[in-house]
């Protein structure tokens, strides 16, 4: 009989448990969106740089706590419209960045490559991690091109039992999706005649 009793409450206390956490994750306010986009010439080739905001939910907040590494890939692609068949792709840029949480150390760590940083809290990573540029491009004719941007949570990159999880909720979709504006470029023949 007390087996009974305290099976029941143990079971009473997960479903709480579990409305709970289905309640946090669909209230808060998560997600990727574009903030502010941009093109600007350096050297000679265009550049193009977007600002996102990132808000982690609590599935994913509470992983990477637990010491599961975030990968957000951030994609720039420049394409020239064509009237008279498809448009024309006329260069893709995809930049990886891992967010990590290191327990003893209580800091939070960006790393680019071999290149990292770290910080002490998630706010300050987030930052950094939300702005995003392109390699350098070059513009082969004149005209108007579209841009368009990116960020990603690449899920394919989480270990496999979270990757069943992630497919199978939206808590792991985290995708500003893509982002499209038109350049005119007009200041680069400008800025060759002077060189």
């Amino acid at each position: 009989m007390r087996y009974c009793k305290k099976m029941l409450e143990l079971a009473r206390f997960h479903a709480i448990l579990l409305l709970l956490l289905l309640n946090i994750s669909a209230v808060s306010a998560e997600g990727i969106r574009v903030l502010k986009t941009e093109a600007r010439i350096v050297d000679g080739r265009y550049q193009f740089s977007a600002d996102f905001d990132i808000s982690l939910n609590f599935v994913v907040d509470q992983a990477l706590t637990l010491g599961v590494p975030l990968y957000f890939i951030s994609e720039f692609t420049l394409i020239r419209p064509r009237w008279y068949w498809l448009d024309e792709v006329i260069a893709e840029n995809e930049q990886t960045t891992k967010l990590s949480y290191n327990k003893l150390t209580r800091q939070y760590r960006i790393t680019r490559g071999s290149l990292f940083q770290n910080f002490s809290s998630l706010g300050d990573a987030l930052r950094v991690i939300s702005h995003q540029s392109s390699a350098p491009m070059i513009l082969p004719k004149m005209g108007d091109y579209i841009v368009a941007a990116r960020m990603r949570l690449d899920i394919t990159q989480l270990p496999k039992p979270l990757q069943v999880n992630a497919m199978a909720t939206q808590d792991w979709n985290l995708d500003s999706n893509w982002y499209r504006w038109i350049v005119h470029p007009i200041g680069i023949s400008a800025e060759r005649e002077r060189g």
